[in-house]
């Protein structure tokens, strides 16, 4: 009898403790950690990213991680995140989708990360979704401006970063449609959304019959002599690019090689494509072909020596990142890192997978982008907008030109954006 009565209060401690607990669980500052809590510790982040270290697309790109790790690092020194230090595991995958399948089921199986963050690539990060939400990882911010990455209620852990391809190809297109509305006007992509997405865009502004000639590439052929042959052909005197950068500097160069010398377009390239000193280093000594380049960007220009977030990440690539060349994919990569340490931030000390995405899906961020950020429950697209560029004349410079524009991927205006960039906080780590 008495074991009895003693079993029964033991069992009744016990519901009142699991009670207490789940009255205080969930996640955020309070209580204990309800959720996945993989790849996180007392005293560590684990993150993983597939990138192309080397390879057709690693030109500029294989540079990427290394800038978001050098911010952790910087973050990390100031003593990290609720305590805790950001480990990033960068994999190769050589912008191969067979290979980046490979990397990312080790990331996520053997090494246990937390999150897959800023996975590059249009054709390499689709094969992995599914694999991801079957494993209900984070797959924040990835670095590609597929319209792939906002589908909220097909993947619902999964983000992106990049102004989508079909919001740029309106806002290019726009400018072209008003700066040479009677030129003719073709198209240059990727085989795949990237080309597709970009195209849209294009089409929504233009129309798909003022688009005199499309052609395409694929990343694992390196001789467009026959695409470019025909753009030539058909006339062509305004053309948009969406190409990576290696093939930004194929599509150039080659026009320049054609018989005659005489195919001389107005190149509008792709932001993901049009870093000035990455396309430059590749051409070489042809670097001149990129005068009068028209691109566009949201983030802030490598050539403003002024800007303070340029002074801010300038600083932490010298003093983290070996002081390597200073570039668009340098500010990109830190861009990156500050936007994750604010989506850390808001999560709150009990850090699961679950708060991590919910942090992100209350959106709101501010940071160093010229247009804002999109991120909400229904909306899994990162920045909305664009600011125009072109390359100078003595092609030393990308330099931005009149105010940046915002529109939708669908039948939307695209209208200007007035509102001012925030300066970064004194310690240069963004808070929720």
């Amino acid at each position: 009898m008495h074991r009895i009565a003693r079993r029964g209060l033991a069992i009744a401690a016990t519901l009142v403790v699991a009670a207490a607990s789940s009255a205080c669980g969930g996640t955020g500052d309070s209580g204990s950690k309800s959720g996945d809590t993989t790849g996180v510790t007392d005293t560590e982040i684990l993150f993983g990213t597939h990138m192309p270290l080397t390879g057709p697309a690693s030109a500029g790109y294989s540079k990427i991680a290394p800038a978001t790790k050098a911010y952790f690092d910087y973050v990390n020194a100031q003593g990290g995140v609720h305590g805790r230090k950001i480990t990033y595991k960068i994999k190769d995958d050589t912008y191969n989708p067979a290979t980046t399948n490979t990397v990312v089921r080790e990331l996520v199986l053997q090494d246990k990360v937390f999150a897959i963050l800023n996975g590059l690539g249009t054709p390499t990060h689709t094969g992995v979704l599914e694999f991801l939400k079957s494993n209900k990882v984070p797959d924040l911010f990835v670095a590609s401006g597929s319209r792939s990455w906002n589908q909220p209620e097909k993947f619902p852990h999964t983000f992106g970063f990049n102004t989508d391809y079909t919001v740029e190809g309106k806002i290019l297109g726009t400018y072209i449609k008003k700066t040479w509305p009677d030129q003719k006007v073709c198209f240059f992509g990727q085989n795949d959304d990237f080309g597709q997405d970009s195209l849209a865009g294009l089409e929504t502004v233009l129309g798909a019959d003022k688009i005199v000639a499309k052609q395409n590439y694929v990343t694992t052929n390196t001789n467009v002599a026959p695409q470019v042959a025909e753009l030539a052909k058909a006339g062509c005197q305004v053309v948009y690019g969406a190409t990576v950068p290696g093939f930004t500097a194929l599509l150039i160069g080659t026009a320049a090689k054609l018989p005659g010398g005489t195919f001389k377009p107005q190149w509008v390239i792709s932001q993901v494509g049009a870093d000035l000193l990455t396309v430059g280093t590749t051409l070489g000594a042809a670097k001149p072909l990129l005068k009068g380049m028209v691109s566009d960007n949201y983030l802030p220009s490598v050539y403003d020596a002024t800007d303070p977030w340029i002074k801010l990440f300038k600083d932490i690539n010298d003093k983290y990142n070996a002081g390597v060349q200073f570039d668009g994919n340098i500010v990109y990569g830190m861009a990156v890192g500050y936007l994750t340490v604010q989506a850390l931030q808001r999560a709150g000390k009990n850090l699961t997978r679950e708060s991590v995405v919910a942090a992100v899906e209350k959106g709101g961020f501010k940071g160093p982008g010229n247009v804002p950020l999109r991120y909400s429950k229904s909306d899994h697209s990162g920045y909305g907008g664009m600011r125009l560029s072109k390359v100078n004349d003595t092609v030393d410079k990308q330099d931005y030109f009149g105010n940046p524009f915002t529109t939708d991927d669908g039948k939307g205006e695209v209208k200007e954006y007035t509102e001012a960039v925030p300066a970064p906080p004194a310690n240069g780590i963004g808070t929720a």
